[in-house]
């Protein structure tokens, strides 16, 4: 999801989840600045419910738990994301406002949030010891990055880009394929390219 406008005055931990637990707006939290969270397209929408479900259904019994936009995950001392997809694992004791534990995280990509998924939430999120698998989904275009967490802490980098391939979870024990993540995705129609008649003299 999108970032609008910082708020410039420090907030503590305390005040900023205090107000958001009241607040119209979603805001994340990094190092004491708060960052509204912008709208999101029907694309985007999409890919997280399509991705959402199969999580939902596939852990049906499972003691962890799946969100979709709206459960905070803490990232760092000082940092607060709003993941678009998150499973988490922090049992019965968990704060109902944020989670501590993640075990998987998906984050559909806008043009606006891009770059920081890729970086900034990307180097965040490896710190996390409970997660296993960062996913970076686009809305634009077919292309999953999977970052998965493997021995000795090394993590391994995939792309998936054809809808005839499979996405293998292993962080939750599901194998999903391509087509269905985006499934009733509707991809911006691209202006065809204007043909100049060859004259001949």
């Amino acid at each position: 999801m999108g970032l609008a406008e910082e708020v410039v005055e420090y907030v503590s931990i305390e005040d900023y989840l205090e107000g958001e637990k009241d607040s119209p707006v979603k805001h994340e939290y990094i190092d004491g600045a708060v960052y509204a969270m912008a709208g999101a397209s029907d694309r985007h929408n999409r890919l997280s419910i399509n991705l959402t479900k199969a999580l939902d259904t596939h852990l049906e019994d499972d003691p962890c738990d799946v969100f979709m936009a709206h459960m905070k995950v803490w990232a760092s001392t000082t940092v607060f994301y709003y993941p678009d997809v998150v499973v988490a694992c922090d049992g019965l004791n968990a704060d109902p406002y944020y989670r501590k534990q993640p075990r998987l995280i998906i984050e559909v990509t806008s043009p606006s949030t891009e770059n920081i998924d890729r970086t900034e939430k990307l180097l965040a999120y490896k710190q996390i010891k409970s997660l296993k698998e960062y996913l970076i989904v686009s809305q634009d275009t077919v292309r999953i990055d999977v970052y998965r967490r493997m021995r000795g802490d090394r993590w391994q980098w995939e792309i998936l880009t054809d809808v005839n391939e499979e996405l293998r979870l292993e962080s939750v024990g599901l194998t999903i394929s391509v087509a269905n993540i985006y499934r009733r995705v509707k991809f911006p129609k691209r202006p065809r390219p204007r043909v100049i008649p060859f004259e001949t003299h």
